[in-house]
């Protein structure tokens, strides 16, 4: 038996993904059953736990979601949280999502610091625990005030500080909380030493109060980065409060809206000015570097001197404690304090994922001299002194690189702490397209081009404008420079912020996203191979992110398309075959798994790769606004935008599991995409008869495009967004007018009227199949609607196309009067073929799905799941010799059929 070929393993992976989502699908019917017959108004409690071992640590708090079945909680449900222990947890509650009976479907929850120290948490009906401390929230016009109870913010609605300041027990901590930005008006490629930059600095175009108590607040602010007459890059930054918090967190979003060829950012950060009391020898420094490593430094350094002032002394300014009174010490020291420097500047840059540095100076117009370095820093630092101090930190710092942390003026009254999210030092943010077109003018020169690189260009499409990006940071106003445990445990908590969650059994039992997925069961050894070639899938991945360095701030959280066997590398400058986009929708597949098995591994990957194709690979400004972007070398080079990348369900997870609301602003933005059809036609450079887009006849698939405003339009209705009504309406009016068509999903396509969001009917029947059309979240989203909408002709409508798509040529004909022609993916099919044997309790379609899972075009059972060493020469370095064998992304429709299929019950083979 051969090594699993390169070109299988994401097909394989695809696969997998979804697979799990019908592990019930075949077999034990009678457990989905009982399941379905447990009362719902019982309301057993949810187990809620820590994702990460550790609990809160330092964070302020953790926001989490729990589903509930069907008919088990009215609208009204209030929540009590408990510990094992049975104390009581304050905690807020507010509902993310009903099903259409009105009862609860998801819950949002947000605990503070009352919530550390304890593993294991009961939520359960009932009264919540009153906080120890609650938060206060005060208005006026000008500015909007947040009182943890510990530390109070004021935030500005105008002007350029965000945050004014920061104060804990009526002592100024930090203020000026602002943004800062430079831009650089042109690149010399040869010699950039005569660049300029120029400032800007953001300015607020409002900010509103999203949630105000008693245990989490939330103050949004937007606005433009401004120099004169000119703003630009927008940004939107949300300020998260917790009751009885010494911190609060930062969501940060900025989205591109320059010149490709004339705006390159040279530096974009976060700003904060922290006033300096003490005395020189008394102010500290601490900036963390790889692992728990940190520089332990104070401004004015008396350890290490000729003179010695004393152990007691030393050993005070290492912990960071107020020093004894100079007079106590060895006066050989006291008597020449001032010929002692004062070092007032750190810079910590990381400019890769392989090595940051680290130097400091006196001050500006001095010389700076190297103070460390390593691979990977974490992002976190501290200045002050006995009377407070200030700690900061951003999230994924050596993952989304080019970051830097700077401090300047620690030695004078006050210091200046930034936050690089695009370090200066490093070469400017480049978003330039890649070629100049290669003459591809046309449309047949493009498709030309498709057949050769499966790069879909074309003239002014691969631009960035509108992309965006979003980082996450955390403060700390501390009332004394903290110890080294606590820093290093805020540390921790910028790296992996603590998250609660609901157990995979709550999850499952819920039956929240159509009822896809049950827990990981290794109960049997057919089983548990399935599971161990799921597990095989995921660390591949995960490992490929770090053998590949798949890092950087516009990069980060994407996987690769397809791998080049001949040179052991992947793809990354061929064309369509580089950066994944979502291709192949392996955000389901790690959402899948996570809801599965609850592995925090699972669940920070999946994480990334949101927080990345949401942002990245989707368009929030302009003509495209709503469109996501095609794999490519870039992620928005390819001249495909279509629903497929920028469908809700992939967002749909995370958002339920975390209430972040940036997640919930992409989702709602997306409720009248269908109107991006007026202005970009998906298919228009294969049509073969003419079509003009028009309002009341615009062309829409029924796979990639429906399945992709389905997911909209859905997540609005059930969170009870502003377009609620009107996404329902579509929603039901869409299902209707698929179902009507003379080929129902089969037809492909329909003609779709904007004012009334109805397809019309059509007069002859079609085949229109592709092996895309269900691969990009319309299984999903056609299990949860039959789940949710009693319409009989729908459900008719999917399970046939279900039934007949892996049937044979002469079955199909027989059916529609013609086949479907040559199709691929039909292992990743399995699962409809799964769910049609379930639904309609057909044993010779379970049959034909474990035939086709098993003996198809994805992952074989005769294919060595192993290790095997690539051969030839090695790839960069030594030792790259030794990868996994690889492949590309349509693998990941293999793995999806594995977890659709991984629990189904006795007729599991062996």
């Amino acid at each position: 038996m051969s090594p699993i070929p390169r070109r299988s393993l994401l097909k394989a992976a695809a696969v997998a993904g979804a697979a799990a989502q019908f592990s019930w699908a075949i077999g034990r019917g009678d457990a989905q059953a009982a399941a379905s017959a447990e009362p719902p108004a019982a309301g057993r409690p949810a187990t809620v736990t820590w994702l990460e071992d550790g609990g809160l640590g330092a964070a302020p708090g953790s926001t989490f979601g729990v589903p509930w079945p069907k008919g088990a909680h009215p609208a009204d449900r209030t929540f009590a949280l408990t510990t094992a222990d049975g104390t009581e947890v304050p905690v807020q509650t507010w509902t993310t999502a009903r099903w259409p009976d009105g009862s609860l479907k998801w819950t949002a929850h947000a605990v503070g610091p009352e919530a550390a120290g304890a593993r294991k948490f009961t939520l359960a009906p009932g009264t919540p625990a009153a906080a120890g401390r609650r938060i206060t929230v005060t208005e006026t016009d000008r500015r909007i005030t947040v009182d943890t109870g510990t530390i109070r913010a004021v935030v500005s609605r105008d002007g350029r500080k965000l945050v004014e300041s920061v104060t804990r027990d009526g002592v100024k901590i930090a203020t000026d909380g602002r943004l800062v930005l430079l831009r650089q008006s042109d690149l010399d490629d040869g010699d950039q030493g005569n660049a300029k930059w120029e400032r800007f600095d953001g300015e607020i175009a409002g900010a509103t109060v999203e949630q105000r108590g008693p245990v989490r607040a939330v103050v949004r602010i937007d606005g433009k980065h401004r120099k004169g007459s000119r703003g630009w890059l927008p940004f939107s930054v949300r300020l998260y409060f917790y009751a009885g918090a010494e911190s609060f967190r930062m969501v940060h979003t900025i989205t591109y809206d320059g010149d490709q060829n004339k705006d390159f950012v040279r530096g974009l950060g976060v700003r904060f000015t922290v006033p300096m009391r003490d005395a020189a020898y008394d102010r500290h420094i601490r900036i963390a570097g790889e692992d728990q490593g940190f520089l332990t430094e104070a401004v004015k350094g008396i350890t290490g001197l000729r003179r010695d002032p004393g152990a007691a002394v030393r050993t005070a300014q290492v912990k960071g404690e107020k020093l004894p009174d100079p007079a106590t010490w060895d006066q050989r020291v006291t008597s020449r304090l001032q010929y002692i420097p004062t070092w007032g500047d750190y810079t910590l840059s990381q400019l890769s994922a392989d090595g940051f540095s680290l130097r400091k100076r006196t001050k500006a117009g001095h010389g700076w001299i190297p103070a460390g370095g390593g691979r990977r820093a974490n992002g976190f630092g501290y200045v002050g002194g006995p009377s407070g101090g200030f700690s900061f930190g951003l999230r994924d710092f050596w993952q989304k690189h080019p970051a830097q942390l700077d401090i300047r003026g620690a030695a004078g009254d006050a210091a200046e702490v930034t936050l690089w999210l695009w370090s200066p030092e490093a070469q400017p943010m480049d978003l330039r397209f890649y070629h100049d077109g290669m003459g591809q003018d046309t449309f047949p020169e493009q498709l030309e081009g498709l057949n050769i690189t499966y790069e879909d260009y074309e003239p002014g499409f691969g631009t960035p404008y509108g992309i965006a990006r979003t980082s996450e940071l955390m403060f700390w106003a501390n009332g004394a420079t903290p110890t080294a445990e606590a820093l290093v445990a805020q540390a921790a908590a910028v790296a992996t912020p603590p998250q609660l969650a609901a157990s995979p059994e709550d999850l499952s039992r819920a039956r929240v996203f159509g009822g896809l997925f049950a827990p990981v069961d290794r109960s049997t050894p057919a089983k548990a191979k399935i599971e161990d070639h799921l597990d095989y899938l995921f660390t591949y991945y995960k490992d490929q992110a770090e053998q590949r360095r798949w890092y950087g701030f516009w990069d980060y959280g994407d996987i690769m398309h397809t791998y080049d066997e001949d040179r052991h590398q992947w793809r990354y400058d061929v064309g369509g075959y580089a950066w994944d986009n979502s291709e192949l929708s392996p955000d389901l597949w790690l959402w899948y798994a996570y809801l599965r098995s609850g592995r925090s591994d699972i669940f920070r990957f999946a994480e990334a790769m949101t927080r990345h194709t949401g942002e990245v690979d989707v368009y929030h400004l302009g003509t495209w606004a709503g469109l996501g972007t095609r794999h490519g070398v870039q992620h928005f080079a390819c001249s495909a935008k279509q629903q497929r990348i920028s469908t809700a369900v992939y967002r749909r997870p995370y958002y339920y599991l975390t209430a972040d609301e940036r997640v919930g602003d992409l989702m709602h933005a997306l409720v009248d995409s269908d109107e991006t059809f007026l202005v970009l036609d998906p298919i228009r450079k294969i049509r073969t008869e003419p079509y003009t887009p028009d309002r009341h006849a615009l062309s829409i698939g029924f796979g990639t495009d429906w399945s992709g405003l389905a997911a909209a339009w859905l997540t609005e209705w059930e969170r009870g967004g502003p377009k609620a009504e009107k996404a329902e309406a579509r929603l039901r009016s869409t299902m209707e007018t698929i179902a009507a068509q003379p080929n129902g999903f089969v037809q492909g396509t329909g003609l779709y009227d904007l004012d009334t969001g109805r397809f019309a009917v059509a007069t002859e029947p079609v085949v229109g199949v592709s092996h895309l059309s269900a691969m990009f979240g319309l299984v999903e989203m056609c299990a949860e609607l039959i789940d949710l909408v009693d319409m009989p002709a729908f459900k008719n409508a999917w399970l046939d196309y279900c039934r007949y798509f892996n049937a044979s040529k002469t079955e199909q004909a027989a059916r529609y009067g013609k086949n479907f022609g040559n199709l691929l993916l039909f292992q990743g099919h399995s699962r409809q073929d799964a769910y049609a044997a379930a639904q309609l309790n057909d044993p010779a379609l379970a049959k034909r799905a474990w035939a086709k899972f098993h003996a198809s075009d994805g992952y074989t059972s005769a294919m060595v799941w192993d290790k095997t060493p690539v051969q030839g020469p090695a790839a960069l370095e030594p030792g790259y010799e030794h990868l996994w064998i690889s492949t590309n992304t349509t693998a990941l429709f293999g793995l999806a059929a594995i977890q659709n299929l991984a629990l189904v019950g006795d007729s599991l083979p062996a």
